[in-house]
């Protein structure tokens, strides 16, 4: 299982803005995951390992576009109409069996391969929509004013042979497996799945299911992460909720760096008497805190434990679940071996005004709704707290302003990110 080199996650410097912390990381995480073969379906979302090669093309043959007859162009009258026996039939699966001579058509169906010439010769190269024609006994009569190779698809129109299909490092998706299948592969080589250490710590949190006397509440973060991080692909080990004490966190975390590729969790890393997060892992590696331009959010706390990859996440549902989408899941996507990992942001109308201070990322929670002219626009949400989860539910993501932004006008254009984009 690799590593991550020592300063990997080394910043000091003063307050950093969004971009710059993400071109920071892209520059100096590496993957880690080792790659595996599995079954086509088991292939989906996961990251494809090497570039897909084309070993043939994609139709194998030249074919018919469209039910009609073949047909040669340069037999076809072009001020009238043309009539010409017809000599055979070609179906998807079932190609005429004979070469097709000039002055002839063929029956041709959809998928069916174009029939070949005679000798040496170029086959037919047009075919004629059967719309476009009707037939009379043994002939048939075409309509004029067809082109050359109409309704006639190439072969390898869809895939070449030694094009590069798909690339190492992409996400693939139900149309990757398509492709893949058209090329007659079975299985794919991916990365495998990242390993990833989630807890919680806090003598106030309880399980959901179990008692909450007066004091406690139920730890929610942990579920929400644990969403993410299967929708990202994932593999989690749950360690459940660590007990502030700091011998039981760095005793937990010596043992899951051993056997994970990544360690995450949120709140507990401030410096007070019973946060002890911080102390465990500077204990056992090292942890740096970045100090970001952005709201809702705190310092992001990213750190080594001999090598393996610590995030830490604000503590604030809504803070956790933003910094986790645009900061932490670049670092897992890296992690995992993935060639993209910015979400694409979509431009909208802003359906509401809204101030900010100078140099600061903001991201604002909104819902989409069409106008009357039916273009999308972003309504905010009214409560605008960095615990309010629920505000999380009523929303369809996050209208994203960025630092030069000081006074957001209703019905100027901004970026959204949908949660969508990032499941």
């Amino acid at each position: 299982m690799a590593q991550l080199s020592d300063d990997c996650f080394a910043f000091g410097g003063a307050l950093m803005s969004v971009d710059e912390a993400l071109a920071l990381l892209a520059a100096r995480v590496s993957p880690v995951a080792e790659s595996e073969t599995v079954p086509l379906l088991d292939a989906l979302d996961r990251i494809l390992a090497a570039d897909l090669v084309a070993t043939r093309d994609v139709p194998p043959h030249d074919n018919s576009a469209v039910d009609g007859y073949a047909v040669y162009f340069d037999d076809l009258e072009q001020e009238r109409e043309t009539r010409l026996p017809v000599r055979g039939r070609a179906a998807a699966g079932h190609p005429l069996p004979h070469p097709q001579r000039r002055g002839e058509a063929v029956r041709i169906f959809t998928g069916a391969p174009m029939p070949a010439g005679e000798a040496a010769a170029e086959g037919p190269d047009t075919v004629m929509m059967q719309e476009d024609c009707r037939q009379e006994g043994e002939a048939v009569v075409c309509k004029p004013g067809i082109r050359r190779g109409a309704n006639r698809r190439k072969a390898g129109e869809d895939l070449r042979a030694s094009a590069v299909v798909l690339q190492a490092g992409q996400r693939l998706r139900p149309q990757d497996l398509g492709a893949a299948a058209s090329l007659g592969l079975t299985a794919l080589g991916v990365r495998r799945p990242l390993s990833v250490a989630l807890f919680s710590t806090g003598d106030e949190l309880r399980e959901p299911g179990s008692a909450a006397p007066a004091g406690c509440v139920y730890d929610a973060n942990r579920f929400t992460l644990a969403a993410l991080l299967r929708r990202l692909g994932c593999r989690i080990d749950d360690l459940g909720i660590l007990p502030d004490r700091r011998d039981a966190i760095e005793k937990a975390l010596d043992a899951a760096a051993d056997r994970h590729d990544a360690l995450i969790t949120s709140g507990g890393m401030s410096t007070g008497e019973e946060d002890h997060v911080k102390a465990a892992v500077e204990a056992l590696g090292s942890l740096h805190f970045w100090r970001l331009a952005i709201k809702p959010g705190r310092p992001l706390a990213l750190g080594q434990i001999r090598g393996k990859a610590f995030i830490g996440l604000p503590g604030n549902p809504v803070a956790m679940m933003v910094t986790f989408l645009r900061l932490a899941r670049p670092v897992l996507l890296r992690l995992m071996g993935a060639r993209e990992t910015a979400p694409v942001l979509y431009r909208v109308l802003a359906g509401f005004d809204h101030k900010k201070k100078e140099g600061r990322r903001e991201w604002v929670r909104a819902r989409l709704a069409a106008d009357a002219e039916g273009r999308l626009v972003a309504r905010k949400f009214p409560r605008d707290g960095a615990g309010i989860l629920s505000s999380m539910i009523e929303s369809d993501g996050l209208v994203e302003l960025p630092e030069t932004v000081t006074h957001l006008r209703s019905g100027s254009m901004v970026d959204f990110l949908p949660f969508s984009e990032v499941s």
